[in-house]
This record gives structure tokens, sequence and C-alpha cells, in this order.
């Protein structure tokens, strides 16, 4: 099988648990085997994409539920809610290295290399989860991540512009802020979080810094602008508004340019 259609495979898949095998799987098959540069995708492959489990139920943003984390319950909710974070990262990382023909080998290999870490993600927190005495499903969740992943379904550039660099570089900023209130908490539970949290912080400036570099030789490939078209794909696909505080250190070292990174100090 060609390791693409080992992507789709797996993005396809609804049980969590065989899902984070496969993702596995296949990108260890990759080290293994060539990736073929013909076209993959066929009319009707999008049947069953994302497989999802029935649970989490997903509602909207606002009605995910908001707990103290000076509780067990709370933690257990903000743990579910960054699990469930990193379940849709398996799909988006899976998706991008299935949806779109046409790009390098080099491209493919990037994203199932981010898929696998992303499956390792879900799993850490996963385990951490049914440590408290929780499962991933017990908690709401919402589809904020694949959202933007329809909305960018035919368009690379887009996807590459508002998903790794958009969307997950919010988690760059935001994970810092988690493992704070953690930190305050200081239950062996809420520390032992705090460093899953610190490779999850980790290897995701080097998610991001994937999707810029892919963006950015996307926009050289295509004679574009990466800052202007940036903005003009923002407000096309209505991605969510860009919030202080940022991470600048860590958007630094995920390739965020200076111009960048001034342009979000002023936001």
């Amino acid at each position: 099988m060609h390791l693409r259609l080992g992507a789709l495979a797996a993005l396809r898949l609804t049980d969590p648990d065989l899902k984070v095998a496969a993702t596995r799987a296949t990108f260890a098959q990759s080290a293994l085997h060539p990736m073929p540069a013909e076209p993959v995708r066929t009319e009707g492959d999008e049947t069953g994409v994302p497989g999802r489990p029935e649970r989490p139920l997903r509602v909207s943003a606002t009605e995910v539920e908001k707990r103290s984390p000076f509780t067990t319950e709370g933690r257990a909710a903000l743990i579910h809610s960054i699990c469930h974070i990193e379940f849709n990262a398996i799909n988006l990382a899976l998706d991008a290295a299935w949806r779109f023909d046409g790009m390098p080998e080099a491209y493919y290999r990037d994203w199932l290399r981010v898929a696998d870490e992303e499956a390792h993600h879900f799993t850490l927190l996963h385990d951490h989860l049914r440590s408290m005495g929780y499962r991933y499903g017990d908690f709401t969740g919402h589809d904020g991540l694949w959202n933007m992943c329809e909305k960018t379904r035919n368009d690379v550039v887009a996807r590459m512009a508002l998903v790794p660099r958009t969307l997950e570089a919010r988690g760059l900023d935001a994970t810092p802020l988690i493992q704070a209130k953690l930190r305050r908490v200081n239950t062996p539970d809420a520390l032992a979080a705090c460093a899953i949290l610190d490779i999850i912080l980790r290897d995701e400036v080097g998610h991001v810094a994937i999707g810029n570099h892919w963006y950015r030789w996307l926009c050289e490939r295509e004679g574009l602008d990466p800052i202007a078209l940036y903005r003009v794909l923002y407000r096309r696909h209505e991605a969510p508004r860009l919030r202080a505080p940022f991470n600048l250190e860590a958007r630094a070292r995920a390739g965020f340019t200076d111009e960048e990174l001034q342009a979000l100090s002023q936001t």
C-alpha cells in the first residue's frame, strides 16, 4: 500500500487506540520504503474522513466544560481538552499527508512524522487521564481544529498558513500559561501533566516550523508574498483572531520572521 493511502486508512479509523497504532505503524514503514510520486487521490475517497469515536460529544467551543484546576475533576477536564486537541492533531497531520497530490516527498514524510508525534502526545495524555480515573470521551470537545481543516480542504497553501502556523501556533502561546496554573496547584498529577506539556511544547515548535517551511516553499513556488497572502487567507477563511500574550521565543524557534513577530507584538 502506498504510504499516503496508509495515512488515509489511519485517518478513517474511529477507535483512538487503533488510530494511534495505525499512525505509528505507517510512520515506521515510511523509514523503510520509498514514497512514489504518483497521485493517490480518487473520486469519493473522502468517505469516512475523519474517523472519530462517538465520544467525546462535540459541542461549540463556548459549551466545553470549564472547571477549576484546583479540583481533580477540573484538572481532568483540562487534560481532556488537551487530549482532544492532540487527537484532532493526529487527524490533521494524516490529512495533510494524504490529501494534497503534487508535493515533494519530503512534505509527506514531514507530515507522517508529525502524525506520529501527535499520536505519542495523545497516548501520554490519555494514559495520564486514565491514571486520574477518567478516559478520553468522558468530557465534551469542540471541532475548531477540524473546521479549519474543512475550510482549507482544496488549498494546500491555505492549509499550511492557517492550521500549523495559526491554530497550532496558538498552542505555543497557551502551553506556558496552562503550565503556570498547574504548578500553582502543585499536586503530583498536576506536576506530571506539566512534564508531559514540556514534551508537547518541544515537539509543537517543530510542527509549526514544518508548517512555516512548507507555507514559504509554496509561496516561493507560486511567486506569492507570504506576509501579504497570509492576511488575505486569514480573512477569507475567518481564522480565529490572534490574541496576546504570545510566546515570541517559541514562535521565533518555529521559524516566524522578525517582521511577523513584530506585528504580533503590536497586536
